[in-house]
């Protein structure tokens, strides 16, 4: 299985923006949580509730509940993203629906870079809440 780590100031809301794009789930570790907290091997400053539920503070998941495509991990880091991606992430999103689709994560958050069609199929390069680039094509 593969996953992809991001960097980010509110993992938890990174976890939500990238499981609405891809028809994932955010992981759920509430019970998880709620032992280790129990057991006192994470202290309560280590812990936040979420929609009603214990989450670690620094940390979220979303995964495919088809189990197909990669687990997405997001850790808290101090320090602001201030540079381009080394490694992007290309969406799948039929021609027909990349301006729709592209409008609805404006909504959500997302920024519009740039729309360019000079390798073929038109591609909408576009940046998540934090800044992080992803490709609609």
């Amino acid at each position: 299985m593969i996953q992809v780590t991001f960097d980010a100031s509110d993992p938890h809301a990174l976890a939500a923006f990238w499981a609405d794009l891809l028809s994932y789930e955010v992981e759920d570790h509430a019970e998880f949580v709620d032992s280790l907290l129990a057991t006192g091997q994470l202290a309560p400053e280590e812990v936040i509730v979420r929609d009603g539920r214990s989450a670690f503070a620094d940390v979220a998941a979303a995964s495919d509940p088809s189990g197909e495509g990669p687990r997405l991990f997001f850790q808290k880091v101090p320090e602001p993203k201030t540079s381009k991606n080394r490694v992007h992430v290309d969406v799948r999103v039929p021609e027909e629906r990349r301006e729709d689709e592209s409008k609805r994560l404006i909504d959500k958050g997302a920024t519009l870079l740039w729309i360019t069609s000079d390798r073929g199929p038109t591609t909408y390069t576009m940046q998540d809440p934090e800044g992080n680039e992803f490709c609609l094509d």
